[in-house]
Parts: structure tokens; C-alpha cells; sequence
């Protein structure tokens, strides 16, 4: 299957999971926010919780089964996993559009995920990490398709861990007045955006070093 085709079915796999995510959301809501999402977050019972968590694990699960399934190289995979995600989460928000009209705009605060604590922070964060995955995890596809890898090494793993824990730190602060059961007040750009460059560094420090798949060391 050539990289057009596979992508096709990349693409369809993360806009279908996106419908279910928000269906799921539409249910949720319909339960505890009948008049309306909004801050404070309405106390939910531990066992839905419970539930809601163990769900949102499998989702990664599913979203890792299908890149496994996808692709044989551990790189073609991890880029066949952030774009199906960066889809779901991208099409998540237009579904929810589409359905309850929420969000109001890109501004909006919302519960982004549960694990291991709840994430907080506008929408536009998230749909911004989302569009780099994509367009970044592409460009690796593509590469890979024509033999040629970049080389994610100490420099490059190290700046993209560092960058993805330091913009997942930013919505986890920003929950730490949401689970006081307040409402959030501050998202921290400057924090969020350290993070998001050096994820952005990480990238093209391992394009810059791409190699062909016949040479040394690869």
C-alpha cells in the first residue's frame, strides 16, 4: 500500500474516533451539564471517573494497536500514532462544534485529559501541538517511504521528552484550581510555549540529521 493510500485510511481511522470521542462527551454532558458545559466542574461519581480514565487509556491503546498494525519500523509507527491522534483531537472539537456548538471559540478552557491527572487549558493549545504532529509526522512518513530516517538521538529524544512534560506540566497546573473546585483563571503561555519549541527543535534537529536507510548505522 503506497503512502497516499495509507494515510487515506490514517486520516479516516482519526476523524471516525473523533465523532465517537465527542459523541461520548455529548453523553457525559447531557448527564452533568445539561444547561451548558461551564467552570466549576460539577462533582462526578468515582466509578464514572474510574470508568471515564480507563477509557480515555484504551483510546492510546487502540490508537497504538492500529500504527503497530500499520507500519513495521518503530519510527513509521510513532508517526502513524501522533497523526491518527492529532486528527482525533483536531476533529474532536469540530464534532463538538458541529453537535452542541461548543466551543465558543479557540479561547475557550476545557478538560483536555485524565491521565495521569486531569489537564486543563484553552482549546487552542492542544489544536496547536495536534497541527505540528500532523504536519511533522507526514514529513516522516514520507521520508520513511523513500528510505530515508531521521535520526532521533540523545539530543533529539531528550529536547522532545523535555518539551512534551513541560507543555503536559502547563495543563496540569493550570487544573490545580479546577480540582480545588474553582474555575481557571491563567494558562501559562510562556511555559506552554518553552515546550512547544524545544518538541519543535527535537523535529527538525532529527530531519536536519536524516540519513538514507542504506548507511552506516541506520
Amino acid at each position: 500500500m503506497d503512502l497516499k493510500k495509507r494515510l487515506l485510511w490514517l486520516v479516516i481511522w482519526g476523524v471516525s474516533f473523533g465523532y465517537i470521542e465527542s459523541a461520548v462527551v455529548v453523553y457525559l454532558r447531557e448527564i452533568y451539564y445539561p444547561n451548558g458545559f461551564s467552570f466549576p466542574l460539577v462533582p462526578i461519581d468515582k466509578k464514572i471517573l474510574a470508568i471515564e480514565t480507563a477509557r480515555e487509556a484504551a483510546t492510546l491503546i487502540l490508537l497504538w494497536s492500529t500504527a503497530a498494525l500499520s507500519y513495521r519500523r518503530l519510527q513509521s509507527r510513532v508517526a502513524a500514532f501522533f497523526i491518527m491522534f492529532g486528527i482525533w483531537d483536531i476533529f474532536y472539537y469540530i464534532f463538538l462544534k458541529m453537535l452542541l456548538d461548543w466551543p465558543q471559540s479557540l479561547s475557550t478552557w476545557d478538560i483536555l485529559f485524565l491521565i495521569p491527572l486531569p489537564w486543563v487549558g484553552p482549546v487552542w493549545a492542544p489544536v496547536a501541538v495536534s497541527a505540528a504532529l500532523i504536519i511533522l509526522s507526514v514529513i516522516v512518513l514520507y521520508l520513511n517511504e523513500r528510505g530515508f530516517y531521521p535520526r532521533f538521538g540523545p539530543l533529539s529524544l531528550g529536547a522532545g521528552v523535555a518539551g512534551g512534560l513541560i507543555m503536559i506540566a502547563s495543563f496540569i497546573f493550570a487544573a490545580s484550581a479546577v480540582m480545588e473546585g474553582g474555575v481557571p483563571e491563567r494558562f501559562s503561555v510562556p511555559m506552554f510555549a518553552t515546550g512547544y519549541v524545544l518538541g519543535l527543535f527535537a523535529y527538525a534537529y532529527a530531519l536536519y540529521r536524516t540519513r538514507s536507510l542504506h548507511d552506516k548505522g541506520v
